[in-house]
């Protein structure tokens, strides 16, 4: 396999948990999926799983080499959990530039602490 891309990013949960608090359904939505709403709102502390969830969208654009730019959304990237570890879908501009890459594969990983979230993703083409 060849990687075509690597992302890393670190959100700070106390700003998410601030959003969400200042701004409550216009951010959720306009930011997650509602798989990602469902997933992160049945936690007894949604913000830190709100927060890695970010982190692994924008570490996912950051391998996609697009940022939020390039007409990739937030939702055009979705963490999906389904018994193992978490997975990426790519929707829309996002599945656009992923193809355009060449790209087959994806792998996510997401941590946090008291105060941060970190996600890692990396985008795979095989061989």
């Amino acid at each position: 396999m060849t990687i075509l891309g690597i992302g890393l990013d670190a959100t700070d949960i106390p700003r998410v948990e601030r959003a969400v608090a200042r701004y409550g359904d216009r951010f959720i939505h306009r930011i997650f999926t509602e798989a990602e709403i469902a997933y992160c709102s049945a936690k007894y502390r949604p913000a830190p799983h709100y927060a890695g969830r970010f982190a692994a969208k924008e570490a996912a654009m950051k391998a996609l080499g697009t940022g939020l730019t390039r007409g990739v959304t937030w939702r055009d990237i979705e963490v999906v959990r389904g018994g193992g570890p978490p997975r990426l879908t790519f929707r829309g501009a996002a599945l656009g530039h992923f193809q355009r890459l060449g790209a087959t594969s994806s792998l996510v990983t997401i941590t946090h602490a008291d105060t941060l979230a970190l996600a890692q993703v990396v985008i795979f083409k095989a061989d």
